[in-house]
């Protein structure tokens, strides 16, 4: 009978190794420009519960990986301000481009995908044994008069571009 028990838990054990696990999740995405068009960047997520256990012991410097992958995809220096568990803050220098003078300006949004993080997973060998979601579920990019656009479940976000209020 013990045999059978044995068997019977080498088998779940086999069967819940077998499984993709639920990795880390983006829950939201805040973008707020100032006036020269630097960006505040607040990412929200999740993390499974071995990512936590890596982040805790350090065996993995997520913060790190995020300034890089920030630094390749735009071309320019930005500082992770703050990083927990559950959230990012990055400063993102001339994130958009702003244009006019006096009460006619403008500020352009670059367009941006979330697709190159999960290509840039996949070369790694433990990719296949995990089900990551780099989308977030809401991206909103707030301007400095307070204008909002709002994006929910989209990988690609177009260039957005707005006159400010006077």
């Amino acid at each position: 009978m013990r045999k059978i028990y044995f068997i019977i838990g080498c088998l779940c054990l086999l069967a819940f190794a077998a499984m993709p696990a639920q990795a880390f999740t983006a829950r939201s995405l805040t973008i707020t420009l100032s006036q020269n068009g630097d960006a505040q960047a607040d990412m929200q997520y999740e993390l499974s519960w071995t990512e936590q256990i890596a982040v805790f012991f350090r065996l993995a410097d997520p913060a790190g990986q995020l300034k890089n992958g920030l630094e390749n995809e735009l071309g320019r220096p930005v500082t992770v301000t703050s990083f927990t568990s559950s959230s990012a803050d990055v400063t993102i220098p001339s994130f958009a481009y702003a244009s006019g003078s006096g009460t006619s300006r403008s500020l352009v949004t670059p367009a941006f995908t979330f697709s190159h993080i999960q290509e840039a997973m996949n070369k790694y060998w433990f990719a296949r044994f995990i089900s990551p979601n780099f989308t977030p579920e809401i991206t909103t990019i707030v301007f400095p008069d307070g204008f909002r656009t709002v994006y929910y479940d989209r990988t690609n976000i177009p260039t957005v571009a707005h006159r400010l209020a006077p």
